[in-house]
């Protein structure tokens, strides 16, 4: 049965490096989930902004996008990395917009999942979250799951940090607060590399508002797209 797993796992690897590289881009919340709320503008309405111009950006470029939520409705966050998972994808992208008790703190962070997401409630949503693997046994491709959940860390963490240095140039290094880890729920169970990049403090008094103008929303969604197009490169 490792001879067989070890065969489709090359198999696998093989076709996706034939087929077309197809991104999903997950603008956070959504409907009657508005995130959070600033001065100027919701979560969700920041976060379709920047998915509609990343999408747009990374089509341009030839890459197949897949969004999540194109209007304002209502996702649950299984139901969001489940449209991930059956193309599959070979990248899954969530933004958000942050926001803190006292309204203080600003600057950009991305998330990749940490290994408790990973190892126990990763697998602990294996059953309703499956990679279509057509003729694949089952127990095979629940085994497949599993181990390309492992191995996409690697890749989501070098995603996260390539979004970091992107954000950066565009935002300044003041903001930076780095790559972190934690199990939130949007990620859990992917196959392929996900992130969940928090692109600003949409309730600080002053970074709120920058994050509400078409400049800086295509600072960000420039930053996006270059992290999102180099990482695919390395594929």
């Amino acid at each position: 049965m490792v001879k067989l797993a070890t065969l489709l796992v090359a198999s696998a690897v093989a076709t996706a490096q034939a087929a077309p590289r197809t991104v999903v881009i997950d603008p956070g919340h959504g409907g009657s989930n508005t995130g959070a709320k600033g001065a100027q503008l919701n979560e969700k309405q920041l976060t379709l902004a920047l998915a509609n111009q990343v999408t747009a950006k990374l089509r341009a470029r030839g890459i197949a996008v897949v969004m999540t939520r194109t209007d304002d409705r209502t996702l649950t966050l299984r139901q969001r990395i489940a449209v991930a998972n059956r193309l599959p994808a070979d990248l899954f992208v969530s933004i958000h917009g942050n926001a803190s008790p006292a309204r203080n703190q600003r600057g950009y962070e991305t998330f990749v999942l940490s290994a408790r997401g990973v190892d126990v409630d990763g697998r602990a949503l294996r059953g309703d979250m499956r990679t279509p693997r057509p003729n694949v046994d089952p127990e095979i491709a629940l085994v497949l799951d599993d181990v390309e959940r492992g191995a996409a860390q690697w890749e989501a963490a070098d995603l996260a940090a390539r979004t970091q240095r992107a954000l950066r140039a565009r935002r300044g290094e003041a903001g930076d607060r780095g790559v972190r880890q934690d199990a939130h729920h949007v990620l859990l169970g992917a196959t392929m590399p996900a992130i969940l990049v928090e692109v600003g403090f949409i309730d600080h008094p002053l970074e709120g508002r920058e994050l509400a103008q078409p400049a800086t929303q295509t600072q960000l969604a420039d930053a996006l797209v270059e992290a999102i197009e180099d990482q695919l490169a390395e594929l």
